[in-house]
């Protein structure tokens, strides 16, 4: 008999609460799965409902439906001869539980509840749902009746355990679960479980593929076996991208990798295995099955099916192949663009409008939306109709072909030049410029009638009038005047985005893009409700320094010279008059502190988990070649009393993809108050305390240091 398999793995974009489009998408991928011989197909975490249900799983509802449509895939043809693993939330004895509910004809075999939550950064999952404890035991539960009357089953296992079909053992293991000390796949694997399969809820980060993979095939390293990986991708409704990578392994070797951003809704990934390479693999592997031999063994759901055949000895296997990375800056030209599709054509909204300056900050927003044109070009070439049909909707052109990524992002992306009498003629060009390349519809437009109109109101009500720093004015004036224009920006962009299309006589409105970075966020180097608020940032979770990388690679990929004169301008708000018609403010000197302090900053106040003492102790050692100890403690009082007396900013911070492991967004990621005592009397008097010591040392030997 054979032990030949062919198993298929989904990347599916799914979105919270579309339990009929979610559905379709399940449909279709089981249909693919089959067409292309595979016996097994596993789909995303909670993916009948969509992850990023959030508090939608408290209610009645959510569990409601999910079981109708867990019904309407029992009964379906297409979910016939093949066994199917999805995911959804069940209640079992009034306790909510995440689940993967695995069925084959008509019949459930096994629900299986998530045995460790993800609970850290973006996720709550044990704010909704509890963890099964009970390791290798199962209970019954009782189908509701709407199930029942399908599947002619009243009771199902409920619990920890695998499935033995006729020629092999499976074991499932659910997205945080691989991450875990000790993760199931090293007990099932060593009971005789040979393949291991994980639902996956895991967004993109910046850098992050690497560990996926590294997991999943050290995993199979170590203990032999078949891993399929399944992952959700697209925005699901929410900041976190999930960027999809599902992929199937053998033996520590990858044999089928699956796009890590891309704008197909369904993605089925297949590979043809040798049972009996898993098997020749572990005999030699003494130690394990030692270890095998004293194992305690799992409940094991038996299943009158098999997926080899008997007439597989002439199907070709699938060979190993070598995982292809993304550099950071192309996963910035890809996830984010995604993303901003996902938004678009799930907002029902006919474009974007960004306020575009000539600096970097907008200008890689705008390339962003250009990518996004380009990726949506290319995947109606490749005949994605559902993509087609997506922007024919958001044109409003029934026979519209997208062909030229300069021509759509004409139709989809409006930007904007808002000048002041501080406005330099070099920014000003060098938006029009870059409008011009990636085909943008631009305006140029003055707001100083505005800003004179909202100044003159004060000086009418108070009888003064504010003044710069440079005309003589104080501190509080030069302020209120830089803050005036930026939320008279805001004013103007949203009645654009309303009306500017109304305007060219075309219909619907447009979403208004931020480009505040998450550098700016974090030390609050905007103003509040000016152009940094939108309706969505694309850049609000990307640092200053991948931002340049990521225009670096537009200026080269995407044959776009007029990011050649933006990357060489000073990074600057021009909010301040100019000095003989030149920038006389630069962000950098606004800010006392470099965009590079700011990125090592961010990373140890979020990612290392200190505070300004640990900051001071970690930098101290880390700078020790190009900083004094007192200069450190400087740099680092004058970063925690920016931070903290900004902090209140990020209560208003327009939603941003989650790019960067130390996003401030205390909306979902950065859980902290935003009322400071600014001064931090005791921390900084321990940070002095240390200085004085390391001084009265006069070395910079810093051993003692801790």
């Amino acid at each position: 008999m054979g032990r030949r398999v062919t198993v298929a793995t989904c990347a599916l974009n799914q979105w919270a609460l579309d339990f009929e489009g979610n559905l379709q998408r399940i449909l279709k991928s089981i249909e693919i799965a089959k067409c292309k011989g595979a016996t097994y197909r596993l789909g995303p975490e909670l993916e009948i409902c969509g992850y990023g249900c959030w508090d939608h799983y408290y209610e009645s509802d959510t569990l409601l439906h999910s079981l109708q449509v867990l019904a309407a895939l029992l009964e379906s043809p297409v979910t016939q001869d093949i066994i199917c693993d999805v995911g959804m939330p069940v209640m079992h004895r009034n306790v909510r539980y995440n689940c993967r509910v695995i069925f084959l004809n008509r019949r459930i075999l096994l629900i299986r509840p998530k045995m460790a939550l993800a609970n850290e950064g973006n996720y709550r999952e044990l704010r909704w749902f509890t963890p099964w404890s009970r390791t290798r035991q199962t209970e019954e539960y009782f189908l509701p009746r709407m199930l029942q009357s399908l599947t002619k089953q009243e009771t199902v296992p409920f619990g920890d355990a695998v499935l033995a079909t006729r020629d092999t053992c499976i074991g499932s293991e659910i997205c945080e679960e691989l991450w875990t000390p000790h993760s199931p796949h090293v007990d099932m694997g060593l009971d005789g479980v040979e393949i291991f399969t994980n639902a996956s809820g895991s967004h993109h980060v910046l850098r992050k593929a690497h560990a996926r993979v590294d997991l999943v095939t050290m995993a199979t390293t170590k203990n032999g076996g078949i891993y399929l990986l399944a992952n959700q991708k697209g925005c699901d409704g929410d900041r976190l991208y999930y960027d999809g990578c599902a992929l199937i392994a053998m033996n520590g070797h990858i044999l089928a990798q699956g796009s890590q951003f891309s704008l197909d809704d369904v993605e089925v990934l297949t590979a043809t295995l040798d049972l009996e390479d898993v098997r020749s693999y572990r005999a030699e592997i003494s130690s394990r099955n030692l270890a095998a031999s004293k194992a305690s063994p799992y409940p094991r759901v038996k299943v009158d099916f098999a997926l080899s055949s008997r007439e597989d000895l002439l199907e070709p296997l699938s060979e190993p192949l070598e995982w292809k990375y993304h550099s950071p800056a192309k996963e910035i030209s890809l996830g984010p663009a995604c993303w901003l599709w996902d938004f678009l054509r799930r907002s029902q909204q006919a474009g974007f409008f960004l306020p575009l300056s000539g600096g970097v900050d907008s200008a890689a927003t705008a390339c962003l939306v250009y990518s996004m044109c380009r990726q949506v070009c290319e995947a109606v070439n490749n005949g994605n109709q559902e993509v087609l049909a997506d922007v024919r909707t958001i044109v409003d052109q029934l026979d519209y072909m997208p062909r030229d990524p300069r021509e759509l992002c004409g139709r989809v992306l409006t930007t904007c030049y808002m000048a002041s009498e501080n406005s330099s003629r070099e920014t000003r060009d060098r938006a029009a410029e870059l409008a011009r390349q990636i085909g943008s519809h631009h305006i140029g437009l003055d707001i100083d009638p505005a800003v004179k109109a909202v100044v003159g109101i004060f000086s009418l009500a108070t009888g003064k009038r504010p003044l710069f720093a440079v005309h003589g004015g104080s501190r509080r004036e030069n302020l209120a005047l830089q803050n005036v224009q930026a939320r008279i920006r805001m004013v103007v962009a949203y009645l654009f985005a309303q009306l500017s299309l109304w305007a060219r006589g075309a219909r619907g409105g447009l979403l208004v893009l931020g480009s505040a970075n998450v550098d700016e966020s974090l030390l609050g180097y905007l103003t509040k409700y000016d152009c940094s608020s939108a309706d969505i940032n694309p850049i609000g979770g990307i640092s200053k320094t991948d931002l340049r990388a990521f225009v670096h690679f537009c200026l080269e990929h995407f044959q776009l010279p007029a990011l050649e004169g933006i990357l060489a301008a000073p990074a600057t708000a021009e909010l301040e008059p100019l000095a003989d018609g030149r920038v006389s403010q630069t962000d950098e000197e606004d800010m006392g502190m470099t965009y590079a302090d700011l990125s090592v900053y961010g990373r140890l106040r979020k990612v290392a988990k200190t505070g300004p003492y640990g900051m001071f102790c970690k930098l101290v050692s880390l700078w020790k070649d190009v900083c004094s100890p007192r200069q450190v403690a400087d740099k680092v009082r004058w970063f925690f009393c920016k931070y903290s007396m900004n902090r209140h900013k990020m209560t208003t911070l327009t939603p941003a993809y989650h790019a960067e492991s130390y996003s401030p967004d205390d909306n979902r990621f950065d859980l902290r108050p935003f009322l400071y005592n600014t001064s931090w009397p005791w921390q900084f008097r321990c940070i002095e305390a240390q200085v004085l010591r390391l001084e009265s040392r006069g070395c910079q030997d810093l051993d003692g240091v801790d």
